[in-house]
């Protein structure tokens, strides 16, 4: 199979392919056969749309270009569901595979309080040994679009403290749980998908997408990338390991130590990072999270909360808020006053909408 470096283009853009993405193209056929069809850039033969014609080439959908070498999109061909590739090299992650399945398997896969992934299939490269692919369903990040309502965020806190408890209970820790390894199921919200490299545009690329509050239409969070995860045995005790820097570069005890620690307070503190920084330092409303994320972000990994704890304490926040608090807009700091009369005018309207509907204020799905 050609492994050369393509990209060279012409005055109105790149007409080969990238380097990245010969992989993908030299096996778009055996997907094809497995079920599984790439967009036209990826199949043999293939010739820019734009050659020819005036218009700048990033506007077509065969201009869009992988994002990272080992995940693509593709659509499964039983039933046109959008779906992602994930390429994985065993020797690199040797445990993704086995965890990723033991989530997709039964009593796991249906349990309600499982927020991992899904694994639709797994695919053996077939030429190139200890190389599989990972199918799993397009998500998208869990803070896009924008979370309107403390009830939003609230909700979301509880489905990520839901689904780290579940996964703690098995006996799983993550090892990386930061905010982009938390991603949303966007089918709910959005009535027609989008393209999965420019997310503002259908996936025909035709016009700018429409989307839901989750309000509207509650969604589900989801756990993905188990490269770092592990599977413990608990009759061996507590568990340690040398520390492993995944993309939250803050955990206090992997700062000047190389000393094995416990992964799942790290977990803990990479989930009250995570709020810390993606809501309490940029937004205003979810101040109540405080005193429970600054122990689960203390230096001391002993003396953070263990995911029990923090999911009953949690609930005793979440059941303390009143109705209004859970209605009121989760405003960003940084808002200009224009900006913020505006979306304080479209929230009154959207929430004088939900409760003309009855929708909860807190959007289980």
């Amino acid at each position: 199979m050609s492994t050369h470096t393509h990209g060279s283009t012409d005055s109105y853009g790149p007409v080969e392919l990238l380097a990245s993405e010969i992989f993908w193209r030299d096996h778009q056929e055996w997907l094809s056969q497995k079920g599984y069809m790439l967009r036209p850039r990826y199949r043999p033969g293939w010739t820019p749309s734009w050659k020819g014609k005036d218009k700048y080439y990033r506007r077509y959908e065969d201009a869009q270009t992988i994002l990272v070498p080992h995940i693509l999109d593709a659509v499964r061909k039983s039933d046109g569901e959008l779906v992602v590739l994930k390429c994985v090299q065993q020797s690199v992650h040797p445990f993704e595979r086995q965890i990723s399945l033991f989530f997709s398997t039964e009593p796991y896969s249906s349990h309600p309080h499982n927020h991992c992934v899904p694994i639709y299939d797994v695919l053996d490269v077939p030429d190139e040994d200890g190389k599989f692919i990972l199918v799993m369903p397009l998500l998208r990040a869990y803070s896009d679009p924008r979370l309107k309502s403390v009830g939003e965020a609230v909700e979301f806190f509880r489905q990520i403290f839901e689904g780290l408890q579940f996964m703690h209970q098995c006996h799983v820790a993550h090892r990386d749980c930061m905010d982009l390894n938390i991603l949303q199921d966007p089918r709910p919200t959005f009535p027609k998908m989008y393209h999965p490299r420019v997310t503002r545009m259908t996936y025909d690329f035709r016009r700018l997408v429409t989307y839901h509050t989750r309000t509207a239409r509650p969604t589900k969070y989801f756990f993905i990338d188990f490269g770092l995860s592990r599977r413990y045995n608990p009759k061996d005790g507590p568990p340690l390991e040398p520390p492993i820097r995944g993309g939250d570069k803050t955990v206090p005890e992997f700062k000047d130590s190389v000393a094995p620690v416990n992964p799942f307070p790290t977990d803990i503190y990479y989930l009250g990072n995570l709020i810390r920084e993606d809501f309490l330092q940029v937004k205003t409303g979810v101040e109540f999270m405080e005193p429970l994320v600054n122990d689960m972000v203390q230096d001391d990994p002993s003396k953070r909360p263990t995911i029990d704890e923090v999911v009953q304490r949690f609930n005793s926040i979440q059941n303390s808020l009143p109705w209004w608090k859970l209605r009121s807009r989760l405003v960003d700091k940084k808002e200009d006053g224009f900006n913020r009369f505006i979306r304080n005018f479209r929230h009154r309207y959207r929430t004088f909408l939900h409760i003309l509907a009855f929708r909860s204020a807190l959007p289980t799905p």
